[in-house]
């Protein structure tokens, strides 16, 4: 069937890595003799199975995810990224695991995207302030880059190596995010034509994989409706509301009024969030403005609140635990020597004058190098003791 409409050649064949043999062997061996050739398939795309759970997919298994069931779980995006983060060649186990991996990779490139895009908001992007001078670091940034195309090059060229194309984007979005926040703890602005040909050149690449879809020239599209402009038309207004806010907080510091900071707080906490946007305070930087998915941001908020109180209950846990060892502390300095080893009855039998241990429960006399060590024991109970009673008439006296 595939000669009567390629010919007698055909330039790729594609299959499962299971077929190779004997199922392409025969179709070779076959084909090549009907035709007197050797070259019926130039070349072989063996791709690597779907596994579910470890086991392969497969309806007669009924071990099977349907691409409707799987988008209810994750977006479209995160299937495709999880796809791209494994060799077509290698086996993909679909699961949690797997998924979780997409969609941290996705949030890590998010990220990056937004803080470029906050970065090209506040830097002119025109006239003498939009062209800096390159100093050490933009010169080691742009080597960086130069060298992670060359990486992602190679690898589209080595068998479509996808996996080998965004550990590479990893590692350039990682130099990046080093490169801007050195220029933030230095109080300097990063340099926008290189971040911006970085950011650029991710996104580009995210189009060719289809984990891009729409024409804007940075980061991931908006979700909603008019999502393609969304972003010039509330910005300004964001922008003024954050410049707002900022001179309301810089009175209310200088004037020590915690009710309007705490205001603040709670605009930027509670209700920017439900509107999709994320505004982050930089000390002695202009406020980060940031437009994400609402339900990230709820998502976000909830885990904050969540290692708030667990990080509550450790800090009362941990207050508590000192609480009953002092209180055990204090129980043990109220003992009397005499009565530190009595009440062992499970290791010691016979006690002397003092209430030093002579035998042990089994009756037989205690070796000298544990009574030595008893009484090492005996001693500083004797010393806890008595500074014990020395208190108590001097706390007597003071009240």
């Amino acid at each position: 069937m595939a000669s009567s409409i390629l010919g007698d050649s055909l330039d790729v064949h594609t299959g499962g890595f299971d077929l190779k043999f004997p199922h392409h062997d025969n179709e070779l061996a076959q084909s090549e003799a009907y035709y007197e050739n050797d070259h019926w398939v130039r070349y072989f795309l063996h791709a690597g199975h779907l596994t579910i759970s470890g086991c392969k997919m497969s309806k007669s298994l009924k071990n099977f995810v349907t691409i409707k069931e799987a988008l209810q779980k994750n977006t479209a995006r995160q299937l495709r990224l999880a796809f791209l983060l494994h060799s077509w060649r290698d086996t993909l186990d679909y699961g949690p695991n797997t998924m979780e991996v997409a969609m941290q990779y996705e949030k890590f490139v998010n990220e990056f995207f937004l803080t470029v895009k906050d970065i090209l908001r506040l830097v002119p992007s025109h006239g003498i302030a939009a062209f800096e001078k390159w100093n050490q670091e933009e010169c080691q940034l742009a080597k960086s880059f130069d060298e992670k195309r060359a990486a992602v090059h190679s690898a589209l060229c080595d068998s479509v190596d996808t996996r080998g194309v965004l550990d590479s984007i990893r590692d350039l979005v990682g130099i990046c995010n080093v490169y801007i926040r050195g220029k933030r703890d230095s109080r300097l602005t990063p340099n926008r034509a290189l971040i911006q040909s970085i950011a650029a050149f991710v996104t580009r690449i995210m189009k060719i994989f289809g984990a891009i879809e729409g024409k804007q020239p940075i980061g991931f599209p908006q979700s909603g409706e008019c999502a393609n402009n969304l972003e010039e038309t509330v910005m300004p207004y964001l922008t003024a509301f954050a410049d707002f806010r900022e001179g309301v907080r810089k009175v209310a510091r200088e004037q020590k009024v915690t009710a309007i900071l705490d205001a603040c707080d709670s605009v930027r906490d509670d209700v920017l969030p439900n509107l999709g946007v994320r505004l982050e305070d930089l000390e002695g930087q202009p406020t980060a403005l940031k437009l994400v998915d609402r339900k990230t941001l709820l998502h976000e908020r909830e885990v904050k609140k969540q290692e708030e109180e667990k990080k509550r209950l450790e800090k009362e846990q941990r207050k508590q635990e000192q609480l009953e060892a002092q209180a055990m502390r204090d129980a043990q300095r109220k003992t009397p020597p005499s009565e530190l080893f009595r009440s062992e009855t499970n290791k010691y039998l016979k006690f002397d004058e003092k209430g030093m241990p002579t035998h042990d429960i089994e009756g037989k006399e205690l070796q000298k190098s544990t009574i030595k060590k008893l009484l090492k024991l005996y001693q500083a109970q004797e010393k806890k003791y008595n500074a014990y009673l020395q208190s108590i008439p001097s706390s007597n006296g003071d009240s």
